[in-house]
C-alpha cells in the first residue's frame, strides 16, 4: 500500500484525533506565553519562531505523541521547511510516529464584513502546494471565521472555502475546510444551521472520488453535522476547540459521535517550558488521553 493510501485509510477510519500545531505569527506570542515563554525571553521574530519550534518538537517527540491516539497533525508553513533531529518534520511525523501531516495554508483573515471574516489572498498557493506534496504532506487546512448568522456572509465564506479546496485537490492533496463559528457569537446556533446547509449544497457539486475534510466548531445542537460526516465526499469531520477549555471541549465532542478532535489550545493546556521531561510527558499524555477518549 502506498503512503498516500495508508494515510487516507488512517484519516478515514483511524481512532484518535488531529493535533493542531499550526500557530501562526499572530497567535505564537500567546501560545508561547501559555507555555511560560515570555516576550522578554526572545528577541525578534526569528527567536520567537525558534522557541515555538522547540515547543512543537518537544510535543512531537513525546512518548504519547504517536498514532495510537494522534492520527494527524497540522503544521505551520515554517515547520514544514524545518527539521527535528535533522529529519524534515513531515517525514518524521509519518515515518517515526505514524502521524499524517497536514499544512496550514491560509495567510490570515480580512476585516469583518457581512458578519464573517473571509480568507486573505494566498499568493503563490500553487507553488506552496507543489512543495508540500514533495515533502510528503497529505492535506491542507484554511481557516475563516463566522461571527453572526448572516446568510450572505456565510454563503460567501463557504463558497471561498470550496474554491480554495478545488485548488488543493488539483494539486493532489486533501483539503480541510475550516469555516469556524465564533463560540461567543450571540447567533451561534442559527449560524451553524446556515453553515450546515451551505456546506451540504457545495459538497454535492464535487466530482466522484474527491475527498475533503471539514473542521468545524463544536455545535450547539449535538449531531448537527452527522449528515455531513456521512456524505460520500467527506473523509472526516473534525472539531476545533475554539477557545473552550479541554474539559468543556471534550464534553461537547463526546456529544457528537461523528466528529473527532483537532484541538490546539486544549492539547497544550498546562504545559510549561520549565517542566522536566517526565513532568511534560505526563501532562501532555493526560491531555492526549482526554482528547482521544472524547474522539472515540
Amino acid at each position: 500500500m502506498s503512503d498516500q493510501n495508508a494515510m487516507r485509510n488512517q484519516m478515514k477510519s483511524g481512532a484518535g484525533f488531529i493535533a493542531a500545531l499550526d500557530q501562526s505569527g499572530g497567535s505564537t506570542p500567546k501560545a508561547l506565553g501559555l507555555y511560560g515563554v515570555e516576550p522578554t525571553d526572545y528577541s525578534g521574530e526569528e527567536e520567537m519562531f525558534r522557541a515555538m519550534h522547540d515547543m512543537r518538537a518537544r510535543i512531537i517527540l513525546a512518548d504519547d505523541f504517536t498514532n495510537e491516539k494522534v492520527i494527524g497533525a497540522i503544521l505551520f508553513e515554517r515547520t514544514m521547511h524545518d527539521t527535528i533531529n535533522d529529519t524534515p518534520v513531515a517525514e518524521l511525523l509519518w515515518r517515526d510516529r505514524g502521524i499524517v501531516p497536514f499544512l496550514k495554508i491560509d495567510k490570515g483573515l480580512e476585516e469583518q464584513a457581512d458578519g464573517v471574516q473571509i480568507l486573505k489572498p494566498m499568493p503563490g498557493l500553487e507553488d506552496t502546494l507543489k512543495v508540500a506534496k514533495s515533502k510528503g504532506i497529505f492535506g491542507t487546512k484554511e481557516r475563516s471565521v463566522i461571527h453572526d448568522a448572516d446568510a450572505k456572509g456565510i454563503a460567501d465564506i463557504v463558497a471561498q472555502q470550496f474554491d480554495v479546496a478545488r485548488t488543493v485537490i488539483a494539486a493532489g492533496l486533501v483539503p480541510i475546510l475550516e469555516p469556524e463559528v465564533n463560540i461567543h457569537s450571540e447567533t451561534k446556533a442559527q449560524a451553524e444551521a446556515l453553515l450546515e446547509a451551505e456546506i451540504a449544497k457545495h459538497l454535492n457539486t464535487l466530482d466522484d472520488g474527491v475527498d475533503v475534510m471539514l473542521k468545524l466548531t463544536l455545535p450547539d445542537q449535538p449531531g448537527l453535522y452527522d449528515g455531513l460526516a456521512a456524505h460520500p465526499r467527506v473523509l472526516r469531520v473534525v472539531a476545533l476547540s475554539g477557545g473552550y477549555s479541554t474539559d468543556v471541549a471534550s464534553a461537547k465532542l463526546a456529544e457528537n459521535k461523528h466528529m473527532i478532535a483537532s484541538f490546539s489550545r486544549a492539547l497544550t493546556e498546562g504545559l510549561n517550558v520549565k517542566m522536566s521531561d517526565a513532568e511534560f510527558g505526563a501532562a501532555l499524555g493526560g491531555n492526549i488521553d482526554k482528547i482521544y477518549r472524547a474522539s472515540i
